[in-house]
This record gives C-alpha cells, structure tokens and sequence, in this order.
C-alpha cells in the first residue's frame, strides 16, 4: 500500500510538472540535440553490435537482447532519424552498423515482426542513401514476411503458437503492413500490397469492438474462422490494452495513406476518438498502461503509447477536414510537449535512453515503469513529423 501511494504521489507530481509546459511549443532542435548526446553516449556504452538496447534491468543495468529480437530495428532507425534531423556523420556511421548487425533477419520467416525490424532500420537507411545493398535486404525480407501469409486464413500468422491456437494474430501486425507496401513498389510484385490490404481488411472486420478499441489477439482456425479473443499483454481478454490501441490507430493511418480507401480513414478516425476522449486518459495525455485497469489512477503509464499515438495522430491531421486536423494536431502536440519535459524525457542517465515510464508486458511482470527502445524510435519519429508538418500548415 506504501509503495502504491508512493506511486500516485510521483505521478500527481509529474502532472503538475507537465502543466506546467501546457503552454508550451515543443523545442524540437534541443529536443534532438539533447537526443543525440544521449545516443552517443548509449554508442559508448554498447560492447558491440551484437547487443542491441532493449530496456533497463531490474538491478538498473543497460538490458539488451540479439538481432532476431523483435525490436532489434528501432536502434538503428533511431540513429537514422538522428541523422537525417542533424547531418552528423559520426550517426550515419553509427547507423550503418547497426543497421547491418540485422542483415540475417531478411531470412527470418519464423516472426511477423520483420517491419519492425527491418524497415525500421534498413527502410531508413534506404530513403536516406539509397544504397542498393539496402533495397535487396528489405525485398527478400519482404518475402520472408509473406510467407507467413494463408491465403485459406487471409491474415499473416502473428506467432507460431499461442496455448492451444495454432493461428494467432495480434493488433500489433498492423504496423508491419508498411513494409510490404513499399516492398510492392519497390519490386512491383502486386502480391505483397494484396497480403497487406487482406490483412487489413480481416482485422478491421475481426479485431475490433463497437467503440474501436480493439482485442490484442484473435486467434484462427486454418480456413479464417474466428475461435478466440484474447490477450497478451494486455489486462484482460476484453480489455483495451494502450499500446495496442496505439499500433491499430497507426496502422489504419499507413493504410489510409498507401490505398486512400475511406474506410481505413474512418477506423483511423474511429480509434482516434477512443483513444483520445476516453474518460480515463489522464490529463497529460500519457495512457496507463491499460485503459480497463482497475487500480487506475495507481496503474504505470505507457509513453510508448503515447509516442505512438502522436506519430499516428500527425500524420493522420493531414488526411482530415481542417477543424479535425487541428484537433488531432494539438492533441499529438500536448502529448510532446509532455513527453519533452523532464517528468517523461531524461538528458542524462536512464542508460542513455530518451523516455521513462513506459510499460512493456504488466501480466508478465517484465519492463514495468522502465525505459522501451521502440518509445525512443516512435517520439523521435513524432518530433521530426511535428517539425515538418508545422511547416506545411
């Protein structure tokens, strides 16, 4: 009880702090500078590109995990925004290696996660340079992620197993789909962007609640029958676990973009609503971990969704009529302005990441209120975006 009340005492503190920046623009040039300080220094701390940052341990040490890690991209991604906001070639340096400590990953067909992993990392580095070595690892990687597609089933198999369910698919494959969207492009095979669209369309149709808050996993039978709603990660089967609400808000907003079909814009539009107005989103905008929790207002927070949302939220502002562009505008705004301050975003320590408080799996018991590299990627990725599309309104 102690420890709870110490809990809420830190977090009423934290709202005041955020309040307190309320007014406030966000800096994003110091913003990037404090970044890239933090990241040079995590670069010093790294023994080598086979340990890719992760999260802090519980005993407050630098966690990292190897490449066929699900988030092993968001480093190098991170370290290609970097660049890509400062010209600074000790990054782009930094950036080629890690990125190219992922390059057996384009082989993995054993994870639906290839988009997080590669294209975060190598999709970077391909619009920043155009190396060509670059675009033959995402398009075989590309492949490798299609053939955990069933045409019979009409989704991409999210992990191999799941309990009992032997065709489980999670909310979070969403964000793959922009993967094999530019992989069509790129290579003009028309298949890759029918995977995604399918998936898509599956998900819409399966994944989601009246009020388009959405399960974490639906699990299938091998012709596409629905046989079970459940949760992973989140605090109940019927719960709207924050992240996960986040990667469907972001999804919907990519397919929108890559198809300009109005139906992925309405989800997009619907998700927003839930996320955005749910009466218990705390004042700062900073989810908790899960919106059904119910030791809510004592529940950890999620900057990782929060990160995620803003980055959906401004590029979404640009596909809306103007009264709802300037809504999701400053709602994204207000969630970086927060995120930015020191209650959220560390200068120095933190085992050289950006963000704190965010929560990667409660119902397991791992990286609760710590540090998640794929917070670090989508804030930095919100701020280049707040940045640019300031610039066009």
């Amino acid at each position: 009880m102690v420890k709870l009340k110490t809990c809420l005492v830190g977090f009423l503190t934290l709202l005041i702090i955020c309040y307190a920046h309320a007014q406030q623009k966000v800096n994003v040039t110091q913003q990037i500078k404090l970044a890239v300080r933090q990241y040079k220094d995590m670069l010093a701390s790294l023994p080598s590109a086979e340990h890719f940052p992760q999260s802090t341990n519980v005993d407050g040490s630098l966690g990292t995990m190897k490449s066929d890690w699900w988030c092993s991209g968001f480093f190098a991604g991170s370290l290609w925004y970097l660049y890509e906001a400062t010209e600074d070639t000790i990054l782009k340096v930094a950036a080629e290696k890690w990125t190219e400590a992922i390059e057996r990953e384009q082989y993995n067909t054993s994870t639906h996660d290839l988009g997080f992993m590669l294209y975060c990392s190598y999709g970077n580095g391909y619009r920043l340079t155009n190396d060509p070595t670059y675009k033959r690892v995402l398009l075989t990687g590309a492949a490798s992620l299609a053939t955990r597609f069933d045409p019979k089933v009409g989704l991409i198999k999210s992990w191999d197993k799941m309990g009992e369910y032997n065709y489980p698919v999670i909310i979070d494959n969403m964000m793959n789909l922009e993967f094999l969207f530019w992989a069509a492009k790129a290579s003009g095979n028309k298949k890759l962007s029918e995977i995604a669209i399918a998936h898509a369309d599956n998900t819409l149709k399966n994944h989601f609640r009246p009020d388009a808050s959405s399960y974490h996993v639906v699990c299938y039978d091998s012709v596409g029958n629905v046989i079970a709603r459940k949760t992973n990660q989140g605090y109940a089967d019927g719960s709207a676990w924050a992240r996960g609400q986040a990667w469907g808000l972001y999804g919907y907003t990519v397919m929108y973009r890559e198809t300009r079909n109005k139906r992925y814009l309405d989800q997009a539009r619907a998700i927003a609503k839930f996320f955005m107005e749910h009466p218990r989103l705390p004042k700062d905008k900073i989810p908790y971990w899960d919106f059904d929790d119910p030791t809510i207002p004592d529940a950890p927070r999620d900057a990782s969704a929060a990160a995620i949302a803003s980055s959906a939220l401004l590029e979404l502002s640009r596909y809306v009529d103007v009264v709802t562009s300037e809504k999701y505008y400053h709602f994204a705004e207000k969630v970086l302005v927060c995120l930015s301050g020191p209650a959220y975003f560390t200068s120095s320590g933190n085992n050289h990441f950006l963000l704190k408080h965010s929560t990667g799996n409660m119902p397991k018991k791992s990286e609760i209120d710590v540090p998640l590299i794929y917070a670090d990627y989508y804030y930095i990725e919100a701020l280049l975006r707040y940045q640019k599309f300031k610039t066009l309104s």
